[in-house]
């Protein structure tokens, strides 16, 4: 059976709107996959400014925001579709929406993006919310990529995830694990703001900096990284907790950024080697912006090779939409009516069959 599929991902590094429409085929048993195209669409300043600010909104104007960020992504569902010629070959929109609020031990989890308005626009069957249902049975509704890893992927025994958070699956004898590592892009990025620049491309900032150690020591010492997994983190844990104690050391832009790049491969070390060596397959798939940055990269690799994991970078269009790739193959499998969030990997009850459907086209 072939499906075809719009996802879309946002995440929190606020780099603009991920698109793919991909073409997934059930066959024997087995998924495989094309994308047959792909789009970042950069977001406005006014829309960068609104869904940084959504946290600190009354109610009224949070729902509104909801509900016009949910018509912005179905116009840019139709402005996908019309910039790659895909009408009437899209049968479902899978939207991950933006996280705003996140506290899975309160068993809530928030994405703006209402589906709703998404599948008026486009006059398409929509599937949205897509954490909910695994954070309601009380896990961490993150990672929710691994399902998609698990059957699309095949080959690799972890797959790391560098966005504005970073995270790490892991593919053992006991099944798929995952948590989010350390915040990642959404602090490197906002190191860069004192430099009139939106990111450090290809680490060259970082690669000229000195680590300081004091302030690596304090980065590595904070709470979440001695909590056991499952576990997930908050867009606010980098911007209201990271950030500040960075910032409070008053170093160089570069010494900064190198001290964070340190951080970074430090955790992403330690969750390799809390995974165990008991991983067959010792090859580490690494996608997201991060994967672009050459700095970090080499950094990771020089660590993890102590671990006798082999670091891959796949190509550029995987590297950058395999997010939303994932969240089109997740509506699909909810589309079909199966497991489409692992518990295993969230520490909920159990599997679910995540996303609410929004019937957008005409009976």
């Amino acid at each position: 059976m072939l499906y075809r599929a719009i996802g879309m991902m946002s995440g929190s590094s606020l780099d603009g709107l991920d698109i793919v429409y991909a073409e997934l085929l059930h066959e024997g048993g087995r998924w495989s996959f094309g994308i047959g195209a792909a789009e970042c669409y950069p977001y406005t300043t006014e829309w960068k400014d609104r869904l940084q600010g959504a946290t600190s909104l009354n109610a009224l104007d949070y729902q509104l925001l909801h509900t016009d960020y949910g018509h912005y992504l179905g116009q840019q569902v139709n402005r996908f579709i019309d910039d790659h010629n895909l009408h009437y070959q899209a049968a479902l929109v899978a939207s991950h929406g933006h996280t705003t609020f996140h506290v899975p031990a309160r068993r809530m989890t928030a994405q703006l993006g209402d589906g709703a308005a998404i599948a008026a626009e486009t006059k398409l069957p929509v599937v949205s919310d897509l954490r909910a249902l695994d954070v309601a049975f009380g896990g961490q509704g993150a990672p929710i990529v691994p399902i998609g890893e698990q059957m699309l992927l095949p080959g690799y025994g972890f797959f790391l995830n560098i966005g504005g958070i970073a995270n790490l699956s892991t593919h053992g004898p006991d099944g798929f694990h995952a948590y989010d590592v350390c915040p990642a892009n959404r602090v490197l990025n906002l190191l860069c703001a004192p430099l009139q620049k939106d990111y450090d491309a290809g680490g060259a900032l970082a690669a000229e900096g000195r680590v300081n150690e004091d302030l690596l020591a304090k980065l590595n010492a904070l709470a979440y990284y001695s909590e056991a997994p499952p576990k997930s983190l908050a867009n606010s844990f980098g911007t209201d907790t990271v950030l500040p104690l960075i910032l409070s050391f008053g170093l160089t832009p570069a010494d900064s950024l190198r001290t964070y790049v340190e951080h970074i491969t430090m955790q992403i070390e330690a969750a390799v080697r809390h995974a165990g060596s008991g991983i067959r397959e010792r090859r580490l798939l690494v996608t997201g912006g991060g994967a672009l940055n050459g700095f970090l990269i080499g950094r990771i690799t020089e660590r993890l090779s102590a671990h006798d994991v082999e670091v891959v970078v796949p190509d550029e269009q995987l590297v950058q939409y395999k997010e939303a790739l994932i969240m089109a193959f997740i509506g699909v499998l909810r589309w079909r009516q199966e497991y489409n969030i692992l518990s295993s990997v969230t520490g909920a009850e159990r599997d679910s069959i995540g996303g609410a459907v929004w019937i957008g086209q005409e009976a």
